[in-house]
């Protein structure tokens, strides 16, 4: 691990790289999609990725977008493409018009408001949704998913050749096929389970901050958190292969979090749990 790389670590084939300590620093990377979810204070490993999407304007999250945008222009890379909540791309812009005032440069960037709803092509067959979030701020989530194109049940068994006639001819020989692939949270509230997108997700990356009875429910919710307790109480109802799990309060140490984890989540379910790894 560095600050350079990150810690990496694959689950149900989705390779992911970054950092995530509940309001020191989250950033997390799906490479072959060509994304980053939130950027925390700015990173080297996340300055080859032409894709940035953040949850929510708080400075654990979002702070390093200055530092990533003079990094992606200084290396004469494409104007980046950042998507956010609506409500925060004014601010950016001022934040941004401040650090170009201080450099005494223009910087290059696109800052993208999205819409629940709203489809986002990236790399490939990926793209993108959010699905509404509950922080304290205006946040929203997102989740990749993969287009897979499959022949229709009636075609299959023709020769390449009659599948070109038909082609030739117009005929729709193909369905479409939108797995959810990965669901990111930033910061929210137990609520957002409310997504179906997320809820079949093959790997769902979620914050659960505060793990232990010296911080409750209550204080979890007021800070628009999630406590391990409300996890527990859904885990049953989730469809993902695999919940990794980010921003656990810099209080607890990985040890402890593993130790809970063995300690209460059922047999069964232990193996489709994962903490994302982390520097304590």
């Amino acid at each position: 691990m560095s600050l350079t790389n990150g810690f990496s670590a694959t689950y149900e084939g989705v390779k992911l790289v970054g950092y995530s300590v509940a309001g020191i620093t989250t950033s997390i990377a799906m490479p072959e999609a060509e994304v980053c979810f939130d950027v925390a204070q700015g990173l080297p490993f996340q300055i080859p990725i032409p894709n940035i999407l953040i949850t929510h304007g708080h400075m654990d999250h979002a702070s390093g977008l200055p530092y990533l945008i003079a990094m992606k222009n200084m290396t004469s890379q494409p104007v980046p493409k950042i998507y956010m909540p609506a409500s925060l791309v004014e601010p950016m812009k001022e934040i941004m018009a401040v650090w170009a005032k201080i450099d005494q440069h223009t910087y290059r960037f696109d800052f993208i408001p999205v819409a629940h709803g709203q489809e986002i092509p990236l790399k490939g067959s990926y793209f993108f949704k959010t699905f509404p979030t509950f922080h304290r701020v205006d946040s929203h989530g997102y989740t990749i998913f993969d287009r897979k194109k499959r022949l229709k049940d009636e075609f299959k068994g023709l020769k390449p050749g009659e599948l070109g006639l038909l082609r030739k001819q117009g005929k729709i020989l193909d369905d479409f096929i939108d797995e959810p692939i990965l669901s990111f949270t930033g910061d929210t509230k137990i609520e957002f389970l409310e997504s179906e997108q997320v809820r079949k997700s093959r790997v769902l990356v979620m914050e659960v901050t505060y793990w232990d009875k010296k911080k409750t429910v209550a204080n979890a919710r007021e800070w628009g958190h999630i406590h391990f307790d409300e996890l527990l109480e859904k885990a049953e109802s989730l469809e993902c292969r695999k919940i990794v799990l980010i921003h656990a309060s810099a209080r607890y140490g990985t040890p402890f979090l593993e130790q809970v984890l063995d300690a209460r989540l059922p047999e069964h379910l232990k193996s489709r749990f994962a903490l994302f790894p982390r520097p304590m």
